[in-house]
């Protein structure tokens, strides 16, 4: 297993990953709504291929930090830097065709469309046809569409997920909507993927077969993965760092099993113990 080594940023990355630029570094981010301040000096360094559990109690900003990191927020204080590239001034749209592509606490599916038709739609940044290509039905957009198609298939037969590609979305299992919803951010060709309680409302073995699929991911396409979730036995296993976010603010960030044995980490879940 790779071990951690510090940077002098104050960061910590995998061996694996110390002689490449971080694709993800956070550096004093924070946000303030109405006087509020939600996210509070938040400082995370992630690696290439690195798998990272964001954790905390309800309510510690674990999904605003996603949303300053794809830009549905703008951050009211600090710096993310997205493959060594400042963000600042960019938008969802302009985050996702540089490299960051997520999914939702909530199934955002579409869910009249086939399921091939909602992972193609993922691969928007790449389509190299024009309208009129496309209502012409010109030769570059048969082409484009052929490749769309294969590279579709691609993807679902990764999962095992092609004898699907016919079907409505709306009409798929829960489990299997939840690998679609993932399938689809994985089209837009990610070098960050972040998941939001992808596990949420999974049965036990729907969660073990979401388990070997996030390690799957990331030993395929060889990228990072981020992770909200408050299910402990997947963060645990699957994970190779956590961090703990409390107040807005990382108060951790170690292995599992460094994690678990942190006294700030145990008294953010558990509370302080009264003393006398």
């Amino acid at each position: 297993m790779s071990k951690y080594v510090p940077l002098p940023s104050r960061g910590i990355l995998l061996e694996r990953d110390f002689d490449k630029p971080p694709v993800l570094e956070a550096i004093h981010l924070g946000i303030t709504f109405g006087g509020l301040r939600a996210v509070d000096d938040f400082n995370l360094t992630i690696g290439r291929t690195e798998i990272v559990g964001l954790i905390g109690p309800n309510g510690a900003g674990k999904t605003t930090v996603f949303n300053l990191l794809t830009k549905v927020y703008q951050p009211t204080s600090g710096t993310i830097l997205l493959d060594g590239k400042d963000t600042h001034g960019m938008d969802t749209v302009s985050i996702n065709k540089n490299g960051i592509a997520r999914t939702f606490q909530n199934i955002r599916l579409f869910n009249n469309l086939s399921v091939e038709d909602n992972v193609k739609l993922g691969m928007h940044n790449s389509i190299a046809y024009n309208t009129l290509a496309g209502v012409l039905r010109l030769p570059v957009y048969r082409a484009e569409e052929k490749k769309a198609h294969d590279r579709a298939m691609e993807l679902l037969h990764l999962f095992d997920m092609e004898h699907y590609a016919n079907h409505k979305a709306g009409s798929l299992p829960y489990g299997a909507q939840r690998r679609l919803e993932i399938i689809r951010a994985l089209a837009t060709n990610p070098k960050l993927l972040l998941l939001d309680e992808p596990a949420a409302g999974m049965n036990p073995s729907e969660t073990a077969e979401l388990m070997f699929n996030i390690g799957k991911i990331r030993d395929t396409f060889q990228i990072a993965i981020m992770l909200i979730e408050h299910d402990m036995s997947l963060v645990m296993n699957v994970c190779e760092a956590i961090a703990v976010l409390n107040y807005g603010k990382i108060i951790a960030k170690g292995t599992p099993q460094e994690i678990q044995s942190n006294p700030q980490v145990i008294e953010a879940y558990l509370g302080k113990k009264k003393e006398g």
